[in-house]
């Protein structure tokens, strides 16, 4: 019972996450040498930081044609739009899903489908607030196409906001992906977009909140509508 309870709290950590704790860690101890309330303050932020990096197990639904959440978030845009030009799939409109991270969720990202990455893409950008809907064109970005077995390819784009200035992708071209798989993270407060294949509703719904890797957000063969919601 208190190995689970701990397990609640205590949480693998990203390896980029390390380096940033450590830093954290060495100026609260020099806080507190300078005064005690600020140590205080800084244990606060230590902990926060070693929070932003976690990176938990997750149970990923394994039914062919499911597409999960590449992030924690709650959905922020649901719209029609061209997926970017860097990836070669085409000018017509797709319906993206846009996935908003703040400081507080886990930045981890996975992979919304299984499948061959056939393109990945960096362009720099600006740093405007990542929910806001020119952030897909003006930020600096990471895009990757990934190529499913049926040959449809769906993008996937990693977006830095306001206060995030590091994109990290950890997969190479030509490798082939889990549904579920880590593929790279964003520090901090960020954006992760889908683009759907043509003809796939969104199973989300605006304000939505997402689980990486767990939360469905379509179907490859469901015929139902997009799905509406409110709040209660």
């Amino acid at each position: 019972m208190a190995a689970d309870m701990l397990s609640t709290v205590v949480k693998p950590i990203h390896k980029e996450g390390y380096k940033f704790i450590g830093i954290f860690a060495a100026i609260t101890l020099l806080l507190f040498v300078i005064w005690q309330p600020f140590g205080w303050i800084g244990v606060v932020l230590t902990v926060w930081c070693y929070y932003f990096f976690r990176d938990p197990e997750r149970q990923t639904p394994i039914r062919d044609g499911l597409l999960v959440s590449p992030a924690d978030g709650v959905i922020s845009l649901i719209e029609p739009a061209i997926p970017p030009a860097e990836l070669n799939m085409g000018s017509a409109s797709l319906t993206r899903v846009s996935v908003f991270m703040n400081v507080f969720n886990c930045h981890v990202n996975r992979a919304p489908i299984g499948g061959k990455i056939t393109n990945i893409s960096y362009r720099a950008g600006k740093f405007f607030n990542a929910s806001l809907d020119k952030a897909s064109e003006q930020n600096e970005r990471n895009s990757l196409a990934i190529e499913m077995e049926d040959g449809r390819k769906i993008a996937v784009v990693q977006i830095a906001g306001l206060v995030a200035r590091r994109i990290l992708c950890e997969v190479k071209e030509g490798e082939v992906l889990a549904t579920g798989a880590r593929f790279g993270m964003i520090r901090f407060g960020s954006r992760v977009d889908v683009y759907l294949p043509e003809g796939v509703e969104p199973l989300v719904a605006l304000g939505q909140t997402m689980i990486s890797a767990e939360t469905v957000i379509a179907d490859l063969y469901a015929q139902e509508p997009r799905r509406l919601a409110e709040a209660r």
